[in-house]
């Protein structure tokens, strides 16, 4: 609706991860580098946790696109709601291979047969696992079994566990404790400080085709930091009301009364407000069937 009046050939701010609008923040570089430095020294199993919202799907889809295709086989899981029998299947579909048996003994021989031949073409694969604090422990150890898959010199699956801070707490479960004990690369992704959370609010609206002409002040900045804290999708959120608050008030500066109106709005303390406004402001008055 406010894309018009301020030159937005999109908006900026939706939530839906939109690869264009790539914005890696130093925390996620070092998760990135992370990821990378584990695959190429092939450590086996690698944790990546993070808040919600805090960007962790985009870093692992950072990762899966910087891995060169010709030397990497790569697959993501992001279903949690999985039997252990299912997880085998999933994996051997993702990287093509039949998928079609119940018995966890064939698929995995299907399994290691790939891996094999991976690793005689000169191939890393890598297997990722998203939102891996809902698997259940029996899901877990069956992906531990599947690190087994090796030779005496070399591990032929690389796998990342990526989720949210509850999976600290899975992992620490005695029956897991094997599993717990074979991640030698961990990385807990923080949100962006103040610099980096306004440097992702400018990339955003400059990819969105801005050109400057929507501007948010410095107390406007300072308080979507402050109910944000740095988490994107939370700064997605309040962006997003903040400029339907200032495309209300025809203005192309979002001060800090209209940033402090918008997370009020949106941690629902006055949920009405913008509704009211947009309407009066596109039909002249408030439709009778608001009331």
């Amino acid at each position: 609706m406010y894309c018009e009046f301020y030159g937005f050939r999109e908006s900026p701010f939706t939530i839906t991860p939109n690869p264009r609008f790539l914005f890696l923040s130093d925390h996620h570089r070092e998760a990135l580098a992370h990821l990378l430095y584990a695959v190429e020294s092939r450590v086996g199993f690698v944790e990546l946790t993070g808040e919600v919202g805090t960007g962790k799907t985009t870093v692992l889809r950072t990762f899966l696109n910087r891995l060169d295709g010709r030397g990497h086989r790569t697959a993501l899981i992001f279903n949690p709601c999985l039997s252990s029998l299912e997880l085998l299947k999933s994996v051997n579909r993702e990287f093509g291979l039949s998928c079609d048996s119940d018995s966890r003994v064939d698929l995995l021989q299907v399994l290691n047969e790939f891996l094999l031949e991976q690793k005689a073409a000169g191939h890393s694969v890598v297997l990722v696992m998203d939102e891996a604090q809902n698997l259940s422990p029996e899901v877990l150890e069956q992906i531990r079994l599947i690190s087994n898959l090796e030779t005496e010199t070399d591990k032929l699956i690389q796998i990342v566990l990526s989720g949210q801070p509850e999976l600290l707490a899975v992992l620490a479960r005695e029956e897991l404790r094997q599993l717990n004990q074979r991640i030698t690369v961990r990385y807990h992704l923080l949100p962006m400080d103040f610099d980096s959370t306004r440097r992702y609010i400018d990339h955003r609206m400059e990819l969105a085709g801005c050109h400057r002409a929507a501007e948010f002040s410095n107390a406007a900045l300072k308080r979507i930091f402050r109910f944000s804290g740095g988490v994107p999708r939370l700064v997605n959120v309040v962006c997003d009301r903040a400029l339907l608050i200032g495309f209300t008030h025809e203005s192309r500066i979002v001060s800090g009364s209209m940033a402090a109106q918008a997370v009020s709005e949106v941690a629902g303390r006055t949920p009405y407000g913008i509704a009211a406004r947009v309407l009066t402001r596109v039909f002249g008055r408030m439709p009778g069937w608001f009331n």
